[in-house]
């Protein structure tokens, strides 16, 4: 129940909940007697129209000022206490994300709302009798002598099928009756022509049901443990940390048969399109048609028409990146989000809302919470952080299906490479186990690591890389001779010598999966090479036909970025190579670390999956860095202590929270000033509540220029501000809304546009 002095005057409320229709909200007086009952989400009843029909609505904010003349303005009518329809808890859900992320609730209703959109159903048209089979035998003797040849077709072909239903195609293309014959019958009584609602199913997977595997000790003491913790009130998130290849997909599958037991539908979250065929097939063989999948590569028609079906109950597990968490499901009774670790689950669009964050919301706001389930075998220090802290659950799976050991990981050094006059791409290990496996007719992963690649600039010879001395993250090589540091503007001249050793190996590490495939082509000319990454997955269906060909064994070598190394299971790879394992270790960013661990672990858990063990090899210019330490052990536990000091010296998220306020402009001159005027405020505030002893002081780093300064001759810069408390940040953003609100109404907020992104995972 709201507070009474938090509710204004005046309600907007939504009365069509169209998707073209969410900006155009009406305003309604709120009664005294409804001030205490109404908030973002609840559905009313209002006049509507100049009959003043009743019609129901959506509250979406409420306001002092509705910007009209007040006499004119009309009550709403009455509170829907009973049989609340589903758009009100999404509604309830945006408004949250607004608050929580700094949007326009127009914005956070439109990323919710999308799926309740109805479009024009696609139908079935069938053809059959209407009459008994004696009158039509009377009439085609009346259509042989008028010479009505089509429709005594079509009245034969009825009679020969005893009264069945002919499809409308069959009738108009095979049988070649004309709309006119089927219209001249239909006036006649003697043909009726129905019709069918259908849905687009995007699932064209033909595959049997197979006999449940039995679960091991451990994954039935989760399953377990899940559903005893949820009965005993406890709905706190569940952190499932399974090793790669312990069978966390079959947790959920187990947990989603108990969901749908006790008559709820599930959510399932994937990272990445080219996980969801292969993911789908695990579920399709046990829930059949009662799954369905979204993501981006179905149509318009097709995603509604999902939506649709969950709306009216027709299935009950939905499998799709961070939008499917908005499907209209009417009993939501579990969330799971795998491999939660993920970037994509951070949305880079207005507003900027974590799938982790907004899933723990969704499920509190059920008539009964549903179980949020978050697995990963690297799971991000965000989550584990959480866990170690107490606010989510963590339950653990530690050994591999098959019974066999986690993979063989050994280190090449780069530098000891050079030293000794190996400039190939390939370290003379690698070199060795491609031909052994070749020889053996086992499969190999080539791993170039290009996420973060930034231009770091890094000596080949001792592995010195150029850090910024006040940020500790690497400096990039901008145009000009200057190397830069995109957190606080820090800057030098690029050096050509190393001033570690000396060296004149000096340089930024480029490399592409194209030149790889060449490098494997010249030195094993027989191996049948395929190459996965964003320019050979561009079409619809790409993703589906490498994966699938790999999987046939109709390659032996897959050379690909991070795309190949998440989640697919490939019994025959026994050879993973990571043959750049720097290249995200020393991205501008100061989650490269953790990033860095997450892809060499996940990497290296794609060999040895089957009955033959595995073997990884990573190439590092950095050996002795603890996050290429820590994943050649596969020892998260000994990561993550490391890691979580390095983010309490420097009050990174999860130990504080950071905002980042992103500033653009037209004018590069008129945009450092109004960023400079932005941090003022933010000093302002900090100041007000030093002097009321409410919080310790946040940090504020910036203005800077962004990490891109400038896009479409648009000016860029950030401020970053970190404070333990979340609600510091937030007072700070509203007092900018504030300011930016005022310089609206004055006109003064021309050729400026601000964002803000809360626990940042990607640069700006």
């Amino acid at each position: 129940m709201p507070d009474i002095l938090s509710v204004k005057e005046y309600a907007k409320v939504i009365v069509d909940i169209a998707y073209d229709k969410l900006d155009r909200p009406f305003s309604y007086r709120v009664p005294d007697y409804l001030k205490q009952i109404v908030s973002i989400g609840t559905c009313v009843k209002v006049p509507f129209g100049k009959g003043n029909t009743l019609r129901q609505g959506y509250i979406i904010d409420f306001t002092d000022d509705p910007g009209f003349d007040k006499s004119k303005i009309k009550d709403i009518t009455e509170v829907v206490l009973s049989n609340l329809p589903i758009e009100s808890r999404y509604i309830e859900l945006a408004g949250w994300m607004r608050n929580r992320y700094g949007a326009t609730m127009i914005s956070a209703l439109k990323t919710v709302i999308p799926a309740h959109k109805k479009s024009k159903r696609l139908v079935h048209k069938y053809v059959s009798l209407k009459i008994p089979q004696r009158e039509v035998s009377e009439y085609l003797i009346e259509c042989q002598v008028k010479k009505r040849v089509a429709q005594r077709r079509l009245l034969e072909e009825l009679i020969l099928r005893k009264g069945e239903r002919i499809p409308y195609e069959l009738v108009t293309h095979k049988l070649n009756i004309s709309a006119s014959a089927l219209r001249s019958l239909k006036e006649k009584c003697i043909i009726e022509i129905t019709e069918e609602e259908y849905y687009r199913n995007p699932v064209n997977i033909d595959v049997q049901n197979t006999d449940k595997l039995n679960l091991s000790d451990e994954q039935q003491y989760v399953v377990r443990q899940v559903f005893e913790e949820y009965s005993n009130g406890n709905f706190k998130p569940v952190l499932l940390h399974g090793i790669t290849g312990s069978g966390k997909t079959e947790v959920y599958i187990r947990l989603i048969e108990e969901n749908i037991k006790r008559g709820k539908q599930a959510i399932v979250l994937i990272p990445e399109i080219a996980l969801t065929l292969q993911t789908l097939m695990r579920f399709y063989k046990n829930f059949g048609d009662r799954v369905s999948v979204v993501n981006s590569s179905l149509s318009k028609g097709e995603k509604e028409d999902q939506f649709e079906r969950a709306r009216n109950g027709e299935i009950d597990v939905i499998i799709g990146p961070r939008s499917a968490l908005f499907t209209p499901f009417q009993k939501i009774g579990l969330i799971i989000i795998d491999e939660e670790h993920e970037l994509s689950y951070k949305s880079e669009q207005t507003p900027k809302y974590h799938a982790r964050e907004v899933a723990i919301k969704l499920a509190m706001l059920q008539d009964e919470p549903a179980i949020v389930v978050l697995g990963s075998a690297t799971p991000s220090i965000d989550s584990y952080y959480n866990a170690q802290t107490g606010k989510y659950q963590l339950m653990k799976l530690t050994r591999r299906l098959t019974g066999g050991k986690l993979p063989e990981v050994e280190c090449a050094d780069l530098r000891e490479e050079l030293r000794s006059g190996n400039r190939s791409v390939f370290s003379r290990r690698l070199q060795e186990l491609i031909e052994n496996r070749l020889e053996k007719k086992e499969q190999i992963i080539l791993f170039i690591n290009r996420r973060g690649l930034a231009g770091f600039v890094s000596c080949r010879s001792c592995g010195y890389v150029f850090k910024c001395p006040h940020c500790d993250v690497s400096l990039s090589e901008h145009r000009g001779g200057k190397l830069v540091c995109h957190y606080c503007g820090y800057s030098e001249d690029v050096r050509r010598i190393c001033p570690e050793c000396g060296s004149k190996y000096v340089s930024a590490f480029r490399a592409g999966t194209e030149q790889i495939v060449k490098e494997v082509n010249k030195m094993w000319p027989k191996a049948r090479v395929l190459r996965m990454d964003a320019d050979t997955t561009r079409t619809k269906g790409s993703y589906e036909k490498i994966l699938s060909s790999f999987a046939n064994e109709e390659a032996d070598i897959l050379v690909g970025t991070q795309m190949i190394v998440k989640g697919h299971d490939f019994p025959n790879v026994t050879l993973v190579g990571v043959l750049a394992a720097d290249m995200s270790l020393y991205a501008n960013d100061y989650r490269a670390s953790e990033r860095t661990f997450q892809l060499l672990t996940q990497a290296a858990g794609r060999a040895g999956r089957g009955t033959k063990e595995g073997n990884v090899v990573i190439q590092t210019y950095q050996v002795e860095h603890y996050a290429i330490r820590c994943a050649c052990r596969q020892d998260y536990e000994s990561f993550y202590e490391k890691e979580i000091e390095y983010r309490k010296l420097l009050n990174y998220p999860p130990v504080s929270h950071m905002m980042a306020v992103q500033i653009s402009s037209t004018d590069e001159t008129k945009g450092i000033s109004f960023a400079n005027r932005i941090r003022a405020i933010i000093e302002t505030n900090q100041m007000l509540r030093k002097k009321a002893e409410v919080a310790k002081n946040e940090i504020i780093i910036g203005p800077t220029t962004a990490s891109i300064s400038k896009i479409n001759d648009i000016f860029r810069f950030v401020i970053y501000v970190k404070h333990e408390d979340y609600g510091i940040l937030t007072e700070d953003r509203y007092k900018i809304e504030e300011f930016i609100d005022n310089l609206t109404k004055s006109g003064q907020y021309r050729g400026f546009f601000v964002q803000f992104d809360f626990d940042p995972v990607q640069g700006f």
